[in-house]
């Protein structure tokens, strides 16, 4: 009895310490970055093509509550490394912040919380977080310079697919670039209708269901790899779509309502493809083992 009541008071009192600089850690984080994330929720708010951060976080912080008996049972090793991760990911706060680039501060946040991970609980413990981290990674908008390194080609791209549906159904058009001229109006694929906008939250939806649906790792890949097409393809209808109508009914059909309706029906038949293509990969996979039982 001597010896267990000595061992509990060391255990609460080693819990204690660890809580308290897990606090004071917490609270250094909030004040650091406070103005990163004021900024980035404001981003979220204003640009619909970053409309799904709001979720990322939420996503992340419900895959932690759900393995949170995975965690309770994780022995703690703290490695002091984790101080110098974090040292760095100040670090990158401050060179974000002084050339006024919003990525790399952005960024920076998830080194700061992985360093802060592998101070408080080892490699094992950050090994066990390192999906609800990484996700954090969708809620961060790319580098401008990227940004428009990726819309342009999708642009071009979406057009082409579009002119070549309106051909094919026999509606007269001509594309310059991303500008599809048809008999009494004209339609630009802009950077909405490019794709980008629903391939930034098809990608982030995939990964998250995925992570929830299916164990097999290269399917979850697999998922995520055909959002991209299934992106492209779906907008060029859109596209092509609004054409049609236009044609038919006058410009009216690609503006206002219709217009964003469409891109709310397109965005669906986007979702429901990619639940078709993990109904196939799932029908697959049981004839496989059926074939080998």
């Amino acid at each position: 009895m001597s010896t267990t009541l000595p061992l509990e008071q060391a255990t609460a009192t080693k819990t204690r310490t660890e809580l308290v600089w897990a606090g004071v850690l917490a609270a250094l984080v909030v004040v650091l970055y406070a103005a990163v994330l004021k900024g980035l929720v404001g981003q979220w708010w204003e640009d619909s093509d970053y409309s799904h951060g709001f979720l990322v976080p939420l996503f992340s912080g419900y895959v932690l509550w759900r393995e949170r008996e995975r965690w309770a049972s994780l022995r703690l090793r703290p490695a002091n490394l984790g101080l110098l991760v974090m040292v760095g990911g100040i670090g990158l706060l401050l060179v974000g912040s002084l050339g006024a680039e919003l990525f790399t501060s952005r960024f920076s946040l998830l080194v700061v919380l992985a360093g802060m991970v592998l101070y408080l609980g080892g490699w094992e413990a950050l090994r066990a977080v390192w999906f609800p981290l990484a996700f954090l990674l969708l809620m961060i908008p790319f580098p401008t310079i990227i940004f428009n390194q990726i819309t342009f080609p999708l642009q071009l791209l979406a057009s082409r697919l579009a002119t070549a549906g309106l051909e094919l159904v026999q509606v007269p058009v001509l594309r310059e670039g991303n500008v599809l001229v048809l008999p009494h109006y004209s339609l630009e694929v802009v950077e909405a209708c490019s794709g980008i906008r629903s391939l930034m939250t098809l990608v982030t939806l995939a990964v998250a269901y995925g992570q929830l649906a299916e164990r097999r790792r290269w399917v979850r890949y697999l998922l995520v790899g055909l959002m991209v097409p299934g992106a492209i393809v779906s907008n060029a209808i859109r596209v092509m779509g609004a054409g049609v109508l236009t044609h038919h009914f006058g410009p009216q059909m690609a503006e206002g309502f219709f217009h964003e309706f469409s891109g709310w029906v397109i965005f669906l038949v986007a979702l429901v493809f990619m639940f078709a293509c993990h109904g196939v990969l799932r029908a697959v996979g049981r004839g496989r083992k059926s074939a080998h039982a």
